[in-house]
């Protein structure tokens, strides 16, 4: 089947400095990601092959929403992979785009994102990447360790009575703030950044 990102459709994505300037939430997230992550000079060597390449990547379309951390991690890593490509990307919010997602759900049946989906000169696409790398996956737990159990019963067993509606509102504030703070000093969120660029190169030389 024609996919329904056409490149008429494609031109009408928002460029990345576009998407960071139309309001979105979690700004400085995505900043601080787009600062935290370096291409490797090994990982800009390959890239710079796979571009040469006659057949290599010419343009790219990120999927995402600005609510989900995997997308304040996942789209500035992106960027910075099409900025080492050279080529060009741009953003299109998911659910203003649900025929776009359509085309990828991670398991044929969930939504995911971000999604990043690469294409040729003509442009057909030479693979997709959905989500989060597969370190990210393995190394889950150490975000919900981070976070704690954020149900009302588990709460209540923490300071020993049934929450009120401001102390679960509490709970759960002081659980973010925990988490961004690991987002900003974790060597493991960092190091998904890294693992999610290196399956991009491989995604691409297994097209390719």
């Amino acid at each position: 089947m024609d996919s329904v990102i056409t490149l008429e459709r494609f031109s009408k994505g928002k460029t990345y400095q576009e998407y960071l300037a139309s309001g979105i939430r979690n700004q400085d997230q995505f900043e601080e990601n787009y600062q935290g992550l370096v291409i490797s000079e090994e990982q800009q060597t390959a890239l710079s092959e796979l571009v040469a390449q006659p057949n290599g990547p010419h343009h790219m379309v990120i999927i995402g929403e600005d609510w989900c951390p995997d997308v304040y991690r996942g789209m500035p890593v992106g960027v910075r992979i099409a900025e080492a490509l050279g080529i060009e990307v741009r953003i299109f919010e998911r659910d203003q785009n649900t025929d776009m997602i359509a085309e990828y759900l991670k398991d044929g049946e969930f939504e995911s994102i971000p999604v990043y989906v690469f294409y040729n000169t003509e442009h057909v696409e030479l693979g997709h990447f959905i989500e989060r790398p597969a370190l990210a996956n393995e190394q889950m737990d150490q975000l919900y360790e981070v976070l704690g159990d954020m149900r009302p019963e588990a709460i209540s067993q923490r300071i020993g009575h049934m929450p009120s509606e401001d102390e679960i509102k509490q709970a759960r504030a002081e659980g973010r703030e925990r988490y961004l703070e690991w987002q900003r000093t974790s060597e493991t969120w960092a190091n998904w950044r890294v693992a999610a660029v290196d399956e991009v190169i491989e995604l691409l030389r297994g097209a390719l």
